[in-house]
């Protein structure tokens, strides 16, 4: 199952990036289009995306200069290098200014789309916010849990879990969803695995904490919730 995303592809190939646009939006995704570096850097600065595909040949502005500058201004959007320069030198600057990955042109676009998604899962991981839920604190830039100034010790398979359930509040989140983004469909879980880390969960978030309210409600048949604050 794929993960709907936000996407924006900075390509001045207007053949290229209509290709890719499409093809993205078969997925579900939302696909933005910028052909020319300034208004991609204007876009990628301004608006939140999952995953940036940026070419490094732009008019106006370079991808390499685009990512430089977007990592200086501490934005940490997953960004892929999409470019005709396959040589390892190009490749190392690329990660050197920031870049998350590398894919050299001619490509394949099932290889772009299994690209992006394992982008967008890591995604997560890079934004640096706090999240704040019935007593509950998250700060997914240390990695700290708080609840009513309480820290809790998660490990990193319940915290990834917590954050995922966090940043869907108000939705209905999918045992096969969370065993794709938070697990990646890893060979060794087990059928059950998805209920036993909600267990260890709730034992650490909910029982010292009783009359303070649950953090996760299970909807039966369909998966689990963490509603919108002032949600029923």
């Amino acid at each position: 199952m794929i993960t709907r995303m936000k996407i924006l592809v900075v390509e001045d190939n207007k053949t290229i990036a209509t290709s890719v646009q499409k093809g993205l939006e078969t997925f579900g995704h939302v696909v933005d289009v910028a052909f020319d570096g300034e208004t991609g850097y204007d876009l990628a600065a301004n608006e939140e995306y999952n995953v940036i595909i940026l070419d490094l040949m732009l008019p106006g502005m370079s991808g390499q200069n685009i990512c430089e500058q977007l990592r200086k201004e501490d934005i940490s959007t997953p960004i892929l290098m999409l470019t005709a320069r396959g040589e390892l030198e190009d490749k190392v600057v690329g990660f050197e200014l920031g870049a998350d990955d590398y894919l050299v042109k001619p490509f394949e676009f099932a290889e772009l789309v299994a690209r992006v998604q394992a982008l967008g899962r890591r995604a997560p991981h890079f934004v640096s916010e706090v999240i704040s839920y019935k007593g509950l604190t998250v700060n997914t830039s240390t990695m700290q849990v708080e609840r009513f100034g309480t820290p809790i010790q998660l490990s990193k398979r319940e915290y990834a879990l917590l954050v995922y359930l966090l940043q869907h509040q108000g939705t209905v989140v999918s045992k096969d969803s969370l065993l794709e983004n938070v697990w990646e469909f890893d060979a060794d879980v087990l059928p059950n695995t998805v209920e036993v880390y909600i267990g260890y969960l709730r034992t650490k978030l909910e029982k010292p904490f009783k009359n303070k309210g649950a953090i996760i409600s299970t909807v039966r048949g369909f998966g689990y919730s963490v509603k919108e604050e002032g949600q029923a």
